[in-house]
């Protein structure tokens, strides 16, 4: 089996935001930012599980983050069954295969992802535990952070392991928080629906906006500052296509259609010819 084929496959099925920007990437660094989110998505997909109670969206994020922090050269071929039984057909195929994505990266940058997908699967416990009840703005920048804004900084040691690129941590932390913060704008109704409200006490749409473009300000500096490579090539496709969901949102549509996208992507190339 071709793993890194495999996971290019699975994260085509799971995100169109990410997929593109992951598939340019050149060898090496494409296997270290797609072990990186599949990883992360595997836990993603306990946390928004529509059938798993809280408690055992808990049970199973914490078995994972402690399972992680057992690695030393990789993980054995059961690792992570113990902590899944009894729940193999209910979870998805990207998580269940937590142990291969895991072993996707080069082994010289590999714990450090491991050891991120460990802190965000213990941070999501925490907020499964709290039904994520989140009450103040303080409250949302702990979980933006926890879910997102730590993704952000992932990615700056990511930039560095490869090819030495340093970058604004705060900014990198915006980047995150940003990109989350538009989603928690995309998925109102649907958490709405599962009895989640990410927005704090007394917030609309429109503070949430706010919440969100303050933070891509910081995003746009993030990515501003990068240099020419595909550390900045990677960044600008989802910094992009978030202004564009905000966009599209304030004008009172559910979200970006596939011909959006791809005009948006379009004007990022046009932009870029233009620039080099």
């Amino acid at each position: 089996m071709d793993l890194r084929r495999d996971a290019l496959q699975i994260l085509k099925e799971t995100s169109r935001t990410f997929y593109i920007p992951i598939n340019l990437l050149p060898p090496g660094l494409q296997e270290a930012v797609a072990s990186a989110y599949l990883c992360m998505r595997a836990i993603d997909e306990i946390e928004d599980h529509p059938e798993l109670d809280n408690f055992t969206k808990t049970k199973l994020l914490r078995t994972i983050s402690l399972t992680l922090q057992a690695g030393v050269d990789g993980f054995p071929v059961d690792a992570f069954f113990a902590g899944f039984s009894g729940y193999e057909d209910s979870l998805e195929e990207v998580t269940v295969r937590i142990r291969e994505w895991s072993l996707l990266a080069p082994e010289t940058i590999a714990p450090r992802i491991w050891d991120a997908t460990a802190a965000m699967a213990d941070r999501m416990a925490y907020w499964a535990e709290r039904n994520w009840k989140i009450y103040t703005e303080s409250d949302l920048d702990r979980y933006t952070f926890g879910v997102a804004g730590a993704v952000g900084l992932l990615l700056s040691d990511l930039w560095t392991w490869y090819d030495g690129t340093q970058t604004n941590r705060t900014q990198a932390i915006g980047f995150g928080r940003g990109l989350q913060a538009v989603n928690i704008l995309r998925n109102h109704t649907e958490d709405l629906e599962r009895g989640v409200d990410f927005f704090p006490e007394g917030w609309n749409a429109a503070n949430m906006q706010e919440y969100a473009r303050r933070n891509l300000v910081l995003a746009e500096a993030y990515t501003k500052d990068l240099p020419t490579g595909p550390a900045l090539d990677f960044c600008q496709i989802p910094l992009t296509l978030a202004n564009g969901t905000l966009d599209a949102l304030a004008n009172g549509k559910e979200k970006l259609s596939r011909s959006d996208v791809f005009a948006l992507l379009e004007q990022l190339i046009s932009v870029n010819i233009k620039a080099s």
